[in-house]
């Protein structure tokens, strides 16, 4: 079963969050556009570069109506002390959140029991807390920030333009289709 079009689950969390320890829960999530961005853990390889790209979009984010939230099973402490040394990381201005008791990771279905890790997963909500973006990748796999700003504005083109869907690899400014049966078999 996807997660596709439905409702976050309850949690509350503790995140690390320009230079404080804040509680986060689904409610913080509700009245705007949010990401949640998973992510293995600290101090690894893939996951700075990753985290990295986003801060380096994040206000792009933020002028589109978007707060980020990464999460990995660490704690908001070791969330601090990875800001703390890495340059890479001191860069984060979103909310770092630690899920040690995998909850949220569960929640979102991207735990890997066996490792108590998570999986590379990026979900999009909108303002209703409803995921209309799910991507699960392997660990290896590496994500583009580019490309969850492109999602993101598609999804919010199709909010606020119901009968309307956007092709692939749309972007604002671009032509959007009408699905109708005088399409069919013509594109």
């Amino acid at each position: 079963m996807s997660l596709i079009n439905t409702e976050i689950k309850p949690f509350k969390a503790t995140a690390f969050h320009n230079g404080e320890f804040v509680d986060v829960t689904e409610e913080n999530l509700k009245g705007k556009w949010s990401v949640v961005f998973f992510y293995p853990a600290d101090f690894t390889f893939v996951c700075p570069t990753e985290l990295g790209d986003v801060a380096d979009h994040y206000e792009q984010l933020q002028a589109m109506g978007v707060e980020v939230y990464s999460v990995s099973t660490d704690t908001h402490f070791t969330h601090k002390a990875w800001h703390d040394s890495s340059e890479t990381i001191n860069k984060i201005k979103f909310p770092m959140i630690g899920d040690p008791t995998g909850r949220i990771t569960r929640n979102f279905e991207v735990m890997i029991e066996e490792e108590g890790l998570a999986l590379r997963g990026t979900f999009v909500m909108n303002p209703e807390g409803e995921i209309k973006v799910v991507e699960t990748n392997d660990l290896g796999i590496g994500r583009n920030a580019e490309d969850l700003v492109r999602k993101i504005q598609a999804a919010q083109f199709i909010a606020a333009n119901p009968g309307q869907v956007c092709p692939a690899a749309w972007k604002p400014g671009e032509e959007t289709l009408e699905p109708s049966l005088d399409l069919v078999g013509k594109i």
